[in-house]
């Protein structure tokens, strides 16, 4: 599914990039016929954030795109949203961004016999995010993660 992923954001990076967002992140979830393609956009005027205008102009631009380029041959609902508050972090850079934030980590693999972790983003060391848990510093390498999320504060 990794390269379907890669060939997806390739394909849509530079449609949403010359519409003047930012692709935060693509999830492609193949389950038979109720498969989904989710893109999440950000604005590159962090004051401004994503409306659903914002989502609507994204979504007819790439499904006129995924339409010529047919890369996804199974029927697909195309959703395009804002990463919210309570955002995925997809890549290292979002790591880097996002260090100090509390996140909920899954692994595709169970790490010192668990798969979910609740922590601190420290930063990143290579291909590894370091994330503080219990003041332990866990190294994850990036591909090991399935999902992780954002824990929002409201202070």
């Amino acid at each position: 599914m990794a390269g379907k992923q890669s060939q997806l954001e390739a394909l849509i990076g530079p449609v949403v990039e010359s519409l003047g967002y930012q692709l935060w992140g693509v999830e492609f979830k193949s389950q038979g016929k109720q498969s989904m393609l989710r893109i999440y956009i950000d604005s590159l005027d962090k004051e401004k954030g994503i409306q659903l205008d914002d989502c609507e102009v994204v979504s007819r631009q790439v499904s006129g795109v995924l339409d010529v380029e047919d890369p996804i041959t199974e029927e697909y609902t195309l959703e395009v949203s804002s990463p919210g508050v309570d955002r995925q972090l997809f890549s290292l850079e979002h790591y880097v961004a996002w260090a100090g934030a509390e996140v909920n980590v899954r692994l595709r693999v169970p790490f010192e016999g668990r798969r979910k972790y609740r922590g601190i983003v420290k930063g990143v060391e290579d291909q590894d995010v370091v994330l503080v848990v219990d003041d332990h510093e866990l190294l994850l390498p990036i591909e090991s993660i399935d999902k992780a999320q954002v824990i929002p504060r409201f202070d």
